[in-house]
């Protein structure tokens, strides 16, 4: 699949993991990971603190390598299409007396879109500011970075991904850092974006996002996918801990090997 930046829906293969083996050094992070995440699908990662969540987004970017096994995303290799993917992290490491404004952060996801060097160009700024209209932020593009409330922060670092224009958005925690009463226009937001690209959004959070997502890939060393369901109590029983108890293990679905899951309710 050749990236395409048209508005149309896209089509194929986003992501196409097959028989992934991760290890630093000794230690086995991931094993046997086959994972296909269709272009324009809406995905949620979970699982636990050290469970491969991290390392699995870093093969994807193409941060990493595969000890063994085979990363596709967008029809080629990670470090090819890098360019196509938008990656926003939970936080962002500055220095809050470095005096950066927000269409500076925002123009920084200009950066490796083109072969030219110098200063931004106008179309440079014209996605900037498009990127900040998009998470509703337009108005602040002059103010300082370091003044703005971590939900803001937080939507700052995505109008940073969405200016390289990209067709897969990666996210981590989005929700973690949202100011109370923002949820409903944040869920609006991620909504239309997925109309145009595909989103895959690592959180905890799985309350607000399983009204978003297709389905929920849990991450414990090995990968499993799994329908999101109506949180209710009876549904709160999940295998890799408490911080991601409303994920159903649904005995309808199956993992990427063909067998069926095991049934927990």
């Amino acid at each position: 699949m050749s990236p395409s930046h048209s508005h149309s829906k896209p089509e194929g293969l986003a992501v196409d993991i097959r028989n992934l083996w991760f290890s630093y050094g000794s230690v086995c992070v991931l094993q046997n990971v086959n994972l296909s995440i269709s272009a324009g699908q809406k995905v949620c990662m979970v699982g636990p603190n050290g469970g491969g969540k991290t390392t699995l987004v870093k093969l994807i970017l193409g941060l990493l390598h595969p000890t063994r096994g085979q990363v596709r995303v967008l029809g080629g290799q990670p470090s090819a299409r890098r360019k196509y993917v938008g990656y926003a992290p939970q936080h962002a490491a500055f220095d809050p007396k470095f005096p950066v404004s927000v269409t500076d952060v925002v123009l920084m996801g200009r950066i490796g879109q083109t072969n030219v060097l110098g200063p931004y160009r106008r179309s440079d700024r014209l996605a900037a500011g498009e990127a900040l209209e998009a998470v509703g932020l337009g108005d602040l593009a002059r103010r300082a970075f370091s003044d703005l409330s971590g939900g803001q922060r937080q939507r700052v670092l995505i109008a940073r991904a969405l200016a390289s224009k990209p067709e897969l958005l990666l996210l981590d925690e989005p929700t973690a850092n949202l100011d109370i009463g923002v949820e409903a226009d944040f869920h609006q937001l991620l909504e239309q974006l997925s109309e145009k690209l595909t989103l895959v959004m690592v959180s905890h959070d799985v309350g607000f996002v399983s009204q978003l997502v297709d389905k929920v890939v849990c991450v414990h060393g090995s990968v499993a996918v799994h329908p999101t369901a109506e949180l209710t109590g009876e549904l709160m029983q999940d295998l890799y801990g408490h911080d991601i108890m409303l994920v159903r293990h649904d005995h309808n679905c199956q993992d990427h090997s063909g067998d069926p899951q095991p049934h927990h309710e």
